[in-house]
């Protein structure tokens, strides 16, 4: 029996790391693409079961002898169930709402958006239509736009190819959500692809209404912001932020909150959002001759700028405004480097805000900031009082039916 040679030269070590990781890709690529064509499979699946009527032709449990006939005639799959049916005509019903689908004779899907309304112009401008990082508006679904620009049929293709990276038990979540909402699908889908979601940070994003709270941030981005970069700012923001997380109940103050925040970092980052990456907490610089202290100055990856964020317990007021884009300038003065750092963002969190009052103050000022309120937790509405039926009112209810 031969014996192995140690080699430890350290070119041959590096080559052995090297093919360990260029395996690991290839394992995560042949397991992106068997999750690619099997979607694909249940898309082709779901059309054929709507578009042939089949429960109008051969009876409403035509869908339980399907899935035993197809569990008969391929046997070595176990994905036939009755219940994974259904999920697939589902799966098709959903998402095709939003698309005229053309299916090639080679067997590619070719989708195009049904001339609906939308955010456009976030993607006009972009590489390839579409912003590097993956951006994609709020959905981009009904394009109003002329289909000689081919900017609707960019849109659509690159909505399909998400719909289709996503894994089938992402999609099942998904599809008992919002089974008659494909807006809302097709923007959860897309955060799942864009942030690498998995399946327990999608039900949580799932319970937090994050597509009612993404982007809606009052800022003033669009008029302080390159074009290039001031969609992606806002798309960047929340409003409400939610910081349920910090298990706050009782009576707090501010510090109280941002260290609770800091305590739970890493779900404080999630609920900021992708590529946000925490500086410090009290942040020194040194202004003049004296020193500032910043509350939470974070770095974006994705914008490629520092975030100066700062919490506030109370009701907004003109002053804060006034303190946030001081730190601002202060930051693109003493941090920022030229040819690297993008103009840095103020992002102000408060208990409340009036909101005509904190739009003035953003039209005052000329730096980037954005305005948000915050919650601790969800609360029943004001007026329990009626809504919910007593003991007495049920008992009440049930005799007049009785009598």
């Amino acid at each position: 029996m031969s014996k192995s040679i140690n080699i430890l030269d350290k070119d041959y070590l590096q080559w052995i790391k090297e093919l360990g990781s260029r395996y690991r890709r290839s394992q995560i690529k042949a397991a992106v693409k068997v999750n690619e064509e099997m979607l694909r499979f249940y898309w082709e699946l779901g059309r054929d079961i709507v578009e042939m009527h089949i429960e109008d032709r051969w009876g409403e449990k035509v869908i339980k002898t399907l899935s035993l006939d197809l569990q008969r005639e391929i046997p070595e799959a176990h994905c036939f169930s009755r219940t994974n049916l259904y999920y697939v005509k589902k799966f098709y019903l959903l998402y095709s709402q939003e698309f005229k689908i053309d299916q090639q004779d080679d067997g590619q899907i070719v989708p195009q958006l049904e001339g609906q309304s939308g955010k456009v112009s976030q993607l006009e401008g972009q590489t390839g239509g579409f912003p590097e990082n993956g951006f994609l508006p709020q959905v981009a679904v009904g394009l109003n736009i002329a289909d000689d620009s081919g900017i609707a049929q960019q849109v659509a293709e690159k909505i399909m190819s998400d719909i289709f990276s996503v894994p089938w038990g992402h999609h099942k979540y998904i599809i008992d959500k919002f089974s008659d909402n494909p807006e809302k699908a097709i923007f959860y889908v897309h955060q799942t692809v864009v942030n690498g979601w998995s399946r327990n940070m999608l039900l949580n994003f799932l319970d937090t209404d994050l597509y009612e709270r993404q982007g809606k941030a009052l800022t003033n981005f669009q008029r302080t912001l390159p074009e290039e970069t001031s969609d992606l700012a806002q798309e960047l923001t929340k409003d409400p932020y939610d910081f349920a997380f910090t298990g706050i109940t009782g009576r707090y103050n501010e510090r109280l909150l941002k260290d609770a925040l800091l305590n739970n970092i890493t779900q404080f980052l999630v609920e900021l959002g992708t590529g946000f990456a925490y500086v410090g907490k009290e942040y020194r610089i040194q202004v003049g001759e004296r020193e500032q202290f910043i509350d939470l100055l974070f770095y974006n990856l994705n914008l490629s700028c520092y975030v100066v964020v700062e919490v506030k317990i109370g009701k907004f007021e003109f002053a804060d405004v006034g303190q946030l884009g001081g730190y601002v300038v202060s930051c693109n003065r003493i941090l920022r480097k030229e040819g690297r750092d993008n103009p840095t963002i103020g992002l102000l969190i408060c208990k409340e805000k009036d909101r005509v009052q904190a739009q003035y103050a953003l039209e005052s000022s000329s730096q980037p900031l954005g305005i948000s309120e915050y919650e601790l937790e969800k609360f029943y509405p004001e007026k329990v009082e009626g809504t919910i039926p007593t003991i007495r009112e049920i008992e009440e209810k049930l005799g007049k039916v009785l009598e």
